[in-house]
């Protein structure tokens, strides 16, 4: 039994502490899915309209902390420092991430203990804010079409 112990603690001296669930954390941006409130992916972050369902999010939740991706581009970066510095919220650019793919996680709003909503999507959390509203531009009508209806 003196040998398994002494092992273990080798083994976490040599390779560090063993992670739980670490295939999660690194598609989660180093956290659980359990904690999340609110995720983006690096195309759904383009969407500038995303950016109010964001919002929305951190005024429910004001004690919540964002992830971003570091590697997405700067200006993107740049952008969602902006909304978090503008709603007083801590931001952590997670720099161990090299998912650059547009379906890969980009943002995250997280808690540091388990909330589990069942949908943290923005586009599926808030449908109608992800697409750009086409309104049809009233038709104008001469005098003359007025006149004679």
């Amino acid at each position: 039994m003196a040998k398994d112990e002494l092992q273990k603690h080798l083994d976490s001296g040599r390779y560090g502490t063993p992670k739980i669930k670490p295939d999660e954390q690194k598609e989660y941006l180093g956290t659980f899915r359990e904690r999340c409130f609110l995720s983006m992916n690096i195309k759904e972050m383009r969407n500038k309209n995303n950016d109010a369902g964001l919002i929305k999010e951190i005024q429910k939740e004001p004690n919540a902390h964002l992830l971003i991706n570091g590697a997405i581009s700067l200006a993107l970066q740049q952008r969602f420092m902006t909304i978090a510095n503008k709603e007083n919220i801590d931001f952590t650019i997670v720099s161990d991430v090299v998912a650059d793919q547009d379906e890969k996680i980009g943002l995250l709003l997280v808690s540091d203990h388990a909330v589990d909503e069942p949908v943290i999507d923005v586009e599926q959390k808030y449908p109608d804010l992800g697409e750009e509203k086409a309104t049809e531009p009233e038709k104008k009508t001469s005098i003359w079409h007025r006149l004679f209806q």
